[in-house]
């Protein structure tokens, strides 16, 4: 147990990080939750565009600037390697942060084929480092609160509902409460176009938040059976998951509805049930969570004040590489079974049938 001086010593330690890419999500998420979070200075930030990092150097002042990625990996005071750039980038610079002796954070989904991401793990087991990944919404209070009452008190788990439903009328919202956004014409873009493919882009930008959330909640998927209908530039993704522990699941992913953003999950348990709405992410607004317990017959509701997924994301990575702390956040495994779960839905999707998670390969 530590005492009052560890303690206070643990809480004045602070995690020297390095974010790469000064782009939407870093603009939006990383640079902002790094100046908020109480455990982690902003020691460098890294872009190849110029100008781009001449603006976020200003409004941050980071200790040190990089338009070079080896030279920031190169840099002494910095421990721990953001990544938010494109996902075709995540592994290699992950890779890179790696071999260079950082510990990384990096965005969700974790890369682009099961095999990269099958890669990275393996390289991460040869270090000491801590990898986690940025499915921020297993620090959404309410989530979390979820979780545990299904892991302590709801027993046996029954079936399990999730759907993440994008909206028509998101960016009505977004464009008003995210910062305004600086871009850069010398900003690196991956080849071609990777968002021409909506299908695909959907699947990996929206389903991985989906495919994680069932999985924080729900335990292990073993197999998927799912179908796709595109209509009127609407897609839409129903499935039918098994979990490990015996327990049936539906998911649901549709872009755009023509509504509110309408996202949430139902869980159905021996002693209880858990109903959960979601808000839009960029109003950092906890989901509200309602569970019921049979065994006082009492529905319970937490407020979850502190709803910066990503500054509490942050603080909860810097613990676990300053202090040791249990990861709370997804790891690489879930980064990899996030991918596999993906990649099966698709397979699934072409093949008509039902698809096991163990068997999928490649790209979604």
């Amino acid at each position: 147990m530590l005492n009052a001086m560890q303690v206070q010593v643990q809480m004045q330690k602070k995690l020297k990080v390095g974010v790469l890419g000064c782009g939407v999500i870093s603009q939006a998420a990383h640079l902002e939750a790094c100046a908020r979070a109480a455990n982690v200075q902003l020691q460098a930030i890294c872009d190849v565009a110029p100008d781009l990092v001449e603006n976020m150097n200003h409004k941050y002042r980071p200790n040190r600037a990089y338009t070079d990625y080896d030279a920031m990996l190169a840099d002494p005071e910095v421990e721990a390697v953001v990544i938010g750039i494109a996902d075709q980038f995540h592994v290699p610079m992950a890779a890179k942060a790696l071999q260079a002796g950082k510990h990384v954070l990096v965005e969700k989904p974790l890369g682009v084929t099961i095999e990269e991401c099958v890669e990275l793990e393996a390289l991460a087991r040869s270090t000491n480092l801590t990898v986690q990944v940025g499915n921020m919404k297993r620090f959404d209070p309410g989530i979390a609160y979820a979780r545990t009452f299904i892991q302590e008190e709801m027993g046996e788990m029954l079936a399990l509902k999730a759907w993440y439903c994008d909206s028509t009328y998101r960016y009505t919202v977004t464009d008003n409460v995210m910062p305004v956004m600086v871009s850069s014409d010398a900003a690196r873009k991956p080849e071609g176009n990777p968002k021409l493919d909506k299908q695909r882009y959907y699947m990996m930008t929206h389903g991985s938040h989906l495919v994680d959330t069932a999985r924080f909640l729900g335990g292990e998927i073993e197999s998927v059976h799912a179908w796709h209908t595109q209509r009127f530039g609407a897609y839409n993704w129903l499935c039918t998951v098994e979990y490990a522990n015996g327990t049936a699941g539906q998911l649901d992913l549709t872009v755009a509805v023509r509504m509110d953003w309408h996202e949430g999950f139902q869980v159905y348990g021996e002693h209880g049930s858990v109903i959960g709405k979601t808000y839009n992410p960029w109003l950092f607004k906890a989901s509200e969570v309602e569970v019921f317990s049979a065994k006082d017959g009492i529905y319970r509701k937490p407020l979850g004040a502190d709803a910066h997924f990503y500054k509490l994301q942050l603080e909860g990575f810097a613990d676990t590489v300053l202090n040791g702390a249990p990861m709370r956040g997804a790891s690489l495994y879930d980064g990899v079974q996030n991918m596999r779960a993906m990649v099966a839905i698709a397979r699934s999707v072409d093949s008509g049938g039902k698809v096991n998670l163990a068997d999928v390969t490649g790209a979604v």
